[in-house]
């Protein structure tokens, strides 16, 4: 059984990093005291649910996490800096630290190193996210132990919704936009006043205009979704909030 570590001090570990082609290193003292951080830790960069689920949704809600007190979130691997740094650019992230455990020192410390050698992968993080505060652990979401790599507890919704329920939208959007179209930036506003986050289609780029006539019957921009429901343009999405 892995052990909960909440109310204890996170381990004392020296990080070493390329930055700017230099070595630098990050200590747990600079990353964590005297601050809010969130760490979600999974077992490889470059891997499916890494790269399609668990990082893209902590960069995303990264702007609700800084609105709710979180000074930086974490990214954490038992991979090498060079391997975390060509996912860092491959993922085209913006709002989040890489952090290469490439010893395993930090999570071994955690109790979450696991013995992946019969995929080839060797020593490895299970899957966990944390909130520190001040260098101490407030709260973990350690993924179930079940054969493979569960993904149910350590995604940033859940973590966001523990540090502010209120934050957490459950409403699914997607804007069909393009460019320079200014009804499409006031309906984005106004998403965004409403503090719903939304997938954006790009017209020519995402899909076409005849997939966009076809799903949407209309051949103007933008069309909104929410919850699958086709809402229309930005005077009927500012009518659907109104009604």
């Amino acid at each position: 059984m892995f052990t909960n570590k909440e109310n204890q001090n996170v381990p004392n570990v020296t990080f070493k990093l390329r930055a700017n082609d230099e070595w630098a290193e990050r200590t747990t003292d600079e990353i964590f005291n005297n601050k809010t951080v969130v760490v979600f830790s999974l077992p490889g960069a470059f891997t499916p649910t890494c790269s399609s689920a668990h990082l893209p949704g902590y960069d995303e809600l990264a702007p609700k996490f800084f609105e709710n007190g979180v000074d930086e979130i974490i990214c954490m691997s038992v991979n090498d800096t060079f391997v975390m740094n060509s996912w860092s650019a491959d993922q085209h992230t913006k709002n989040i630290s890489f952090i290469p455990d490439g010893n395993g020192d930090f999570t071994e410390a955690m109790g979450l190193l696991v013995d992946k050698s019969d995929i080839g992968f060797g020593k490895r993080s299970w899957r966990y996210a944390m909130l520190v505060k001040n260098g101490v652990i407030d709260k973990m979401f350690i993924e179930p132990e079940v054969p493979g790599d569960p993904f149910e507890v350590s995604d940033a919704a859940t973590m966001l919704k523990y540090i502010n329920p209120e934050a957490v939208s459950s409403d699914e959007v997607a804007v069909i936009s393009k460019p320079g179209c200014p009804f499409c930036a006031k309906a984005k506003a106004l998403l965004a006043e409403k503090g719903l986050q939304y997938e954006e289609l790009e017209l020519g780029k995402d899909l076409s205009l005849a997939a966009l006539k076809a799903i949407t019957g209309a051949t103007a921009v933008p069309q909104i979704f929410i919850n699958a429901e086709l809402i229309g343009g930005s005077d009927k999405l500012e009518e659907h909030f109104n009604a």
